[in-house]
């Protein structure tokens, strides 16, 4: 099974997804947030069609490691994807300076305008999934 990626935000949600062996993450898609109940219904088609087995989403943490208010705001959303998914995995990962590492590589390709606002939040979302699957990989090798 795959692992979801998600960055969560206002506007828009970035959706990636993990390879079948949770070795690399790839950008999958960027959805509207303006209506909530069809957000949340998206992301549960999204997983059902991809046999995702676990979800993982960005945490937004401050720089010093504490938690604000978009925190809660994302502690909210996964208990409501939670309730649509009750058998799925559900767990946070910090996501502090993501969106600056997307906005750094889509400078490096040339990304602008109209294109670079509807794929930042999805490469936000892969940038999450990899550092996330990264982090286990290192775990089952004894490094912290």
């Amino acid at each position: 099974m795959k692992i979801m990626g998600i960055d969560y935000g206002d506007s828009r949600v970035g959706i990636a997804l993990s390879d079948i062996l949770k070795i690399s993450s790839h950008g999958y898609k960027t959805l509207p947030n303006k209506v909530y109940s069809k957000l949340l219904d998206s992301i549960v088609d999204i997983a059902n069609e991809n046999d995702v087995g676990e979800i993982v989403i960005g945490m937004p943490k401050n720089m010093n490691g504490t938690l604000g208010i978009r925190a809660e705001v994302t502690k909210i959303f996964a208990n409501d994807l939670q309730k649509k998914l009750p058998s799925m995995v559900i767990s946070f990962h910090d996501e502090r300076l993501t969106t600056v590492e997307a906005s750094s590589f889509l400078n490096a390709t040339n990304t602008r305008g109209k294109n670079r606002k509807n794929i930042i939040d999805t490469v936000s979302a892969e940038i999450i999934l990899q550092s996330y699957l990264d982090s286990k990989v290192n775990k089952s090798k004894g490094e912290f």
